[in-house]
């Protein structure tokens, strides 16, 4: 049942359980196991418009990559509250299956229904905007008596009812709670404000080349520069971003400072609200892996992954010193913002991808360039602020410079005379 009374009978799946949280749904055709392990899924049930889902199973999370992080899981559990498909494929064929679907969703205690209209459950939230909604599976046993359809609808009426999603903190459930390490710890290091971090942003900052020091999400200020890092990213994440009061605050701190940093869809709008700008919840999102959006400086277009439900407010964007970056093709809304004059940028969408197309993996080796560039100028401000330093004491070089002037007043007052 969604929140405008609409019900839609089908056959659970997973863990048998009565859920409530915003339905939402993604147009993706695959990548379902990196799908519900984004941690930005939290609250959330998910609908996959895709009809067949679950042909190729779930792999193992022990396989990992060359840095130790699973390949095929953003995060080390399913994210989504519930999920809703159409048709599940009980028979699972693929090299790296060790489960199915049904199985995976059981072991995590996750309910799923199929055999649902997905389409025309689609079409409402696109109508109407992204709504409250609930599920209630059971096993039928043998014998036992069955739940009328009355009470099924109460049940899930008193489920939505008592379930919210805007305004809800999902930040203790999806952060680390302690500082994490990974890669080599002789390399230079960038922090991750992890708030709901995916695996494939912590692989793709390692392939630039850095260590990655992964803090809790309400890290301070002080507490993110006593790492001595090069770089900031701020990570994807649920929720309403204007939550994140002390993301928010230590993102400021950052900008004023001009640290070099990277924003990421939920860091993309905690970057625009540090600098004072404002963000709004999107009526249904963007939640798919074929949206294209337009770079602006190139006037090149991408396809790009997307998942978020909020989205910066352009106009509010005049006079924080940030500019549009990423332009989306179909509604126009803010794909990316870039500093005017500091080495800050920040993008809506998923350069990681995870599942998606590759073709803005270069966000990450753009940050590279600017923590370079920033690395160089630096080095090149202590070099002259040095020399000066050196100049101040040296006598010789006082004794010049004095009659440079002394010369410089004499030819002026020769010429007076003349």
């Amino acid at each position: 049942m969604i929140e405008d009374g609409s019900t839609f009978d089908g056959i659970g799946f997973g863990y048998p359980a009565d859920i409530a949280g915003e339905v939402v749904f993604n147009t993706g055709m695959v990548g379902y196991t990196e799908t519900l392990t984004d941690p930005s899924y939290r609250g959330q049930i998910l609908c996959l418009t895709y009809p067949l889902i679950g042909n190729y199973g779930v792999p193992s999370i022990e396989d990992t990559d060359e840095f130790g992080l699973p390949r095929f899981f953003e995060s080390d559990r399913i994210q989504i509250r519930g999920l809703i498909i159409h048709d599940l494929s009980v028979v699972a064929s693929h090299w790296s299956c060790v489960k199915t679907l049904d199985e995976w969703l059981y072991e995590q205690r996750i309910p799923g229904i199929c055999n649902i209209d997905t389409r025309e459950l689609t079409k409402k939230l696109r109508i109407n905007g992204v709504m409250m909604g609930a599920i209630s599976t059971w096993a039928v046993q043998e014998g036992a008596a069955t739940n009328s359809e009355i009470d099924v609808r109460e049940r899930l009426s008193g489920l939505i009812k008592n379930q919210t999603y805007v305004q809800q903190n999902f930040m203790p459930e999806v952060s680390t709670n302690t500082p994490r390490v990974y890669g080599d710890k002789a390399r230079d290091t960038l922090v991750l404000l992890d708030t709901g971090t995916k695996n494939s942003i912590i692989r793709n900052i390692l392939r630039i080349g850095f260590r990655v020091v992964s803090l809790p999400w309400d890290s301070s200020f002080d507490e993110v520069m006593l790492h001595k890092p090069k770089g900031i990213v701020i990570s994807n994440g649920p929720g309403d971003p204007k939550v994140c009061k002390t993301a928010i605050k230590t993102a400021s701190e950052l900008i004023k400072a001009s640290v070099p940093t990277l924003g990421i869809c939920l860091g993309h709008q905690i970057l625009a609200l540090a600098a004072g700008a404002d963000t709004y919840k999107l009526k249904f999102g963007h939640r798919g892996q074929n949206k294209p959006c337009i770079d602006l400086r190139s006037n090149r277009t991408y396809i790009t992954s997307q998942n978020h439900g909020y989205g910066i407010e352009p106009k509010s964007l005049n006079g924080t010193g940030f500019k549009v970056w990423f332009s989306n093709v179909d509604d126009h809304t803010v794909e990316g913002i870039e500093h005017e004059s500091k080495p800050i940028i920040a993008v809506q969408f998923h350069p990681e991808a995870s599942p998606g197309p590759y073709d803005c993996i270069f966000v990450f080796d753009r940050f590279k360039e600017l923590l370079d560039d920033f690395s160089r100028r630096s080095s090149s401000a202590r070099t002259t602020e040095s020399n000066n330093d050196n100049n101040k004491s040296n006598p010789k070089v006082k004794m010049s410079v004095a009659r440079k002037k002394k010369t410089k007043e004499e030819e002026i007052c020769q010429n007076m005379k003349q």
